[in-house]
């Protein structure tokens, strides 16, 4: 499968941020999280592993309560129904996930 990145329409995933379906396949799915400077991912936990790359800006990452800066280059692994968010520190700071299995409620 091949996603060119620039013809996925963005969809809305909460104020001040957009989310795009970049890849999904068997037990694996790959979204891009794009955030204004201040947009909240709010606090959350889902049955989903993932993996949490920062792919540009830095963000304020809530891990099951241990808060931390994180920035282009790092990277948070999230185990199932842990409770995490965040805060954008920055204008266009993007976030690339990746859950097993897919987030069903994802695909539109």
């Amino acid at each position: 499968m091949f996603v060119q990145g620039n013809q996925v329409q963005p969809v809305e995933a909460g104020e001040g941020a957009v989310r795009k379906l970049l890849g999904r396949g068997g037990s694996l799915m790959m979204a891009e999280v794009a955030f204004e400077k201040n947009a909240v991912g709010a606090i959350h936990s889902h049955p989903h592993e993932q993996i949490s790359y920062i792919v540009q800006g830095s963000f304020e990452f809530n891990l099951d309560g241990d808060i931390q800066i994180v920035r282009k280059g790092d990277s948070i692994y999230i185990p199932s129904n842990i409770k995490h968010g965040v805060k954008a520190l920055d204008d266009d700071s993007i976030i690339l996930d990746v859950f097993t299995p897919q987030r069903e409620d994802f695909v539109y």
